[in-house]
């Protein structure tokens, strides 16, 4: 129930915060996007600026009569160093009005000289001719370490001219290098930023000041693995730490502004709030449990003992006591419990020894009755030798009668090895072979068997029913087998004969004999040996009464293996 009710309260808990932090993302990834674009105005707007002037300057007087003057001879005078000095002071101004850094440079074809702020010199029209081009161009500057470039933009007059290192009249060429970009990169970063750079894929890299290199590579390496879009928010991961990159591309150079920061920094208050609410969730879980488990123990630990004692009782187990803790109702009931018990036992003990001692005197009187019935047999065959002078067959009976008679007269114990009692068998068919040659056993039990105990005279009374009721009343007759086996947590003790047999209706007769009183008219053998079976292991053992593939009786003892006399062996 605890879990139940926290658990909705922790989803609701993430399903907000999971849109709180969407939310904090795209305002953040707005936020960026727009400061990087305002940005990228302010340089584009430098530059744009810069790119101006060239054209200013070529419609400049001073510069026109340069031209002509240029045109039309090719020495100094006077008037012409003047006019290249006010043209210098013009390009010196013009350079000097703008925040960056820059050069200016005035061109003649015709003269093949060049006019900067300090200088006015011969030129390499090769190499003039190789840096006219369209736009802006930028070139790589080898400077030891740092990366730095330079960005030229040159304005021809007249426009449309072919070959205009040769054919042009003037030629005005501007000139900056990144750092100025770069000073406005450590600004931008100065003013809250992470870590700006301009980034263009076929050029390379501008780095601020304090740039982590290593990382900034990484961070390009990944963004050049997809087309990048003029302004992008894009999320990368580098070494298993997510950062968010903001990236604007300028419309003037080409190249990219790229600003990222780490996640874990834009998210660490969410994650802290996100630590102490958890934090507070399982503090109250855990109290939540201390107190859930308080209550198991002061209550339904208690009750379970109850309903086990009683389950113990309702076995039969009076032993059963429980163990009062504390002071409180559950302790009261499990001392009323514990002597209610003890009462009990008392009684049932009382009562149970005295049917103890019943059944045991009545077990010695069953065992008593088994000897007379054979007796009176053995002494009328010696009696019978001896009138025909028979001492072999009178020492053969007397030997075998008497480990009988020492067998069931000094029988003292109340379980035998199965062993011994097949042996007793043994002497009986012994006995009854010297009276009836025809008769043939057949002894088949496994030798594990042999080694359990049994109750005492158990298998020879169904030997000699097999004997006097099969084989004595079928002159054809005279084969007898003993076997047993263990099958389906049982032990079967089988005898069978090839007498005479019983019908089906005769089978059923005695079983419902067996299972009454012992009357005058029937035989106390079977039922003496199937009382006992339940006397000692109650309804799960007994004997069973079929048909036999030898041609007879079947009869088969049962029992359960390992089993403990139950109570019902000690009922009436």
């Amino acid at each position: 129930m605890i879990l139940i009710m926290l658990v909705p309260v922790v989803l609701l808990y993430w399903y907000s915060n999971h849109k709180t932090t969407a939310v904090l993302r795209d305002e953040l990834n707005q936020s960026n996007s727009n400061q990087l674009e305002f940005f990228q105005n302010q340089v584009n707007s430098n530059i744009e600026l810069l790119s101006s002037w060239p054209n200013l300057l070529i419609h400049d007087p001073d510069i026109a009569s340069f031209r002509r003057i240029f045109a039309e001879s090719r020495y100094f005078d006077l008037d012409a160093i003047n006019l290249v000095k006010r043209i210098q002071n013009k390009l010196s101004i013009q350079e000097s009005s703008s925040n960056w850094a820059t050069k200016l440079y005035l061109y003649s074809p015709s003269l093949g000289r060049v006019i900067s702020e300090r200088d006015a010199r011969t030129y390499d029209k090769h190499a003039l001719k190789e840096s006219i081009v369209s736009g802006w161009d930028v070139h790589k500057i080898e400077d030891g370490q740092n990366d730095r470039f330079m960005f030229s933009w040159i304005t021809v007059s007249p426009y449309g001219i072919k070959d205009p290192a040769e054919n042009a009249e003037t030629i005005i060429k501007l000139e900056f290098d990144s750092d100025n970009i770069r000073d406005m990169l450590d600004k931008f970063k100065g003013d809250g930023r992470h870590d700006p750079f301009y980034f263009r894929e076929e050029t390379g890299v501008i780095y601020n000041r304090t740039s982590d290199r290593t990382l900034t590579d990484q961070l390009i390496k990944e963004l050049s693995s997809q087309p990048l879009k003029d302004v992008e928010n894009r999320t990368v991961v580098i070494g298993n730490e997510p950062y968010m990159v903001n990236s604007v591309k300028s419309s003037t150079t080409g190249w990219y502004l790229v600003d990222y920061m780490p996640l874990s920094d834009i998210l660490k208050p969410i994650h802290q709030s996100n630590i102490l609410f958890y934090s507070s969730m399982i503090c109250l879980l855990l109290m939540s449990f201390t107190a859930a488990y308080l209550l198991y123990v002061q209550v339904q630990v208690p009750v379970k003992q109850l309903i086990r004692g009683f389950q113990r009782l309702k076995q039969e187990d009076y032993s059963v006591r429980i163990e009062p803790k504390g002071r409180n109702e559950f302790s009261f009931l499990s001392e009323r419990f514990n002597s209610m018990v003890e009462k009990i036992q008392q009684l049932f003990e009382h009562v149970y020894l005295e049917q103890i001692h019943v059944r045991e005197a009545r077990l010695k009187q069953l065992q008593s009755q088994i000897n007379p019935h054979f007796f009176y047999n053995c002494f009328s065959f010696i009696t019978s030798m001896a009138k025909l002078k028979r001492v072999d067959a009178v020492v053969a009976m007397s030997h075998n009668l008497s480990r009988y008679y020492r067998y069931t007269t000094r029988q003292e114990r109340d379980l035998v090895p199965l062993s011994e009692e097949i042996e007793f068998v043994t002497n009986y068919l012994e006995i009854q072979r010297m009276r009836m040659e025809r008769i043939h056993y057949t002894l088949d039990l496994p030798e594990d068997m042999l080694r359990i105990e049994v109750s005492p005279l158990i298998v020879q009374p169904l030997v000699e029913n097999a004997v006097i009721h099969g084989i004595e009343a079928d002159a054809e007759a005279g084969e007898i087998r003993v076997s047993g086996e263990q099958k389906d947590g049982r032990m079967l003790l089988i005898v069978e004969d090839d007498g005479q047999g019983m019908t089906q209706e005769e089978r059923e007769a005695l079983l419902i004999k067996l299972a009454g009183t012992m009357d005058q008219e029937m035989g106390c053998g079977l039922w003496n040996v199937n009382q006992r079976l339940q006397l000692k292991y109650g309804e799960k053992g007994g004997l069973h009464i079929t048909e036999s593939d030898l041609g007879g009786v079947r009869v088969v003892l049962s029992w359960p293996v390992e089993s403990k006399p139950a109570l019902e062996e000690y009922e009436e």
